[in-house]
């Protein structure tokens, strides 16, 4: 809808049209009920501080990340140790990229999935039957030599402020992993060896005011198909977790950033921790920014659990797969409630 009338990009459209296009209307049962939404601060996801995770209270904090994972499958950091300035700045751009004249930032536009960096809208404009209310930049950014070259070089500082962050993004990334596999009982560089030469990629998002944001989504409720995510959003709420069948808001947490689990720490813990459904509504009054990190296994790593978290009482929960095939299966199936590894269950055996 929005390309035939010469506008892929839905900030673009909606600033011409001033009103939801029809091809961002939710069906009437699949539209967010902002009404039932858990709002108090009391249920929202852990808060963890990760001064420690380097000092003598290590354990502490590795038993708390574990606790997180496997009842929440969400926490937040503080203490995480991305500098201030690095963090502000990665906003700013960012900011300042959506801000660049219609015809600047389309010089990034691809509905291509296969490119390693393009902008874009909603999720899969060429699959998709309703769109999302969402622009983006796909940025990979490991190994970052292999891809900044790619990158936007307008603004001017863009390369060099988003390089920096994705590069702290990166060892935060490696420092949680190394903490969750300590909370599982194993050796702390197990995660990141079973991720084999691993990958790295980002979504710049941004959504801009939603005159009916009961109509549409920013995202619907999905699972991310990486290992584990690091988000970085403004002061704006959207995400969304969901909690014994509710939808609990997480609010913005200055100087915090949000990780989640996603289905390869699930896959390689054996079903120990979990990928939680979670979800992004829109608003009227603001825009929102969010920067999402992705961390991967590299395409080619086999995806299985360590030896000693099957036994009897925990049996195999998913067959052995390589990232790039769950992948693929992933984004052929969308966004959806439905979990893609319900689809690599081992087989069940005749007699069983």
């Amino acid at each position: 809808m929005a390309s035939a009338i010469g506008k892929p990009l839905l900030s673009d459209l909606v600033a011409q049209s001033g009103q939801v296009p029809p091809s961002h209307i939710r069906p009437v049962g699949d539209r967010p009920d902002l009404d039932n939404v858990d709002h108090e601060s009391g249920a929202g996801i852990p808060l963890i501080d990760l001064k420690q995770l380097d000092g003598p209270d290590r354990r502490r904090v590795v038993e708390a990340i574990g606790s997180a994972c496997e009842t929440d499958g969400f926490f937040m950091v503080r203490n995480h140790g991305i500098p201030e300035e690095v963090v502000e700045g990665m906003l700013r751009v960012a900011r300042e990229f959506f801000h660049m004249s219609e015809s600047e930032r389309l010089k990034c536009y691809s509905d291509d999935p296969k490119k390693a960096i393009r902008l874009s809208t909603s999720f899969n404009v060429r699959t998709e039957k309703v769109s999302n209310w969402r622009d983006f930049l796909r940025l990979h950014c490991y190994p970052l030599e292999d891809f900044i070259d790619q990158w936007p070089s307008n603004p001017h500082s863009f390369r060099q402020v988003v390089g920096t962050y994705s590069t702290e993004a990166r060892a935060l990334a490696l420092r949680l992993l190394e903490a969750i596999s300590e909370s599982l009982g194993l050796e702390r560089g197990h995660m990141v060896s079973a991720m084999g030469r691993q990958a790295q990629h980002m979504a710049v998002n941004y959504y801009p005011p939603c005159p009916q944001p009961e109509l549409t989504y920013g995202l619907p409720g999905h699972k991310d198909p990486n290992a584990i995510t690091l988000l970085l959003q403004d002061g704006v709420s959207g995400l969304q977790v969901q909690r014994n069948g509710r939808w609990v808001a997480v609010n913005p947490v200055p100087d915090a950033l949000v990780i989640n689990i996603g289905d390869q720490v699930q896959a390689l813990s054996n079903d120990r921790y979990k990928s939680v459904l979670h979800r992004v509504i829109v608003n009227s009054e603001s825009e929102r920014i969010s920067v999402p990190t992705f961390y991967c296994p590299s395409p080619d790593a086999v995806i299985a659990p360590a030896d000693g978290l099957v036994d009897d009482g925990h049996p195999l929960a998913y067959r052995p797969f390589t990232y790039q095939a769950y992948y693929d299966e992933f984004w052929n199936m969308g966004l959806e409630s439905a979990s893609c590894l319900d689809r690599f269950r081992p087989e069940k055996r005749q007699d069983d």
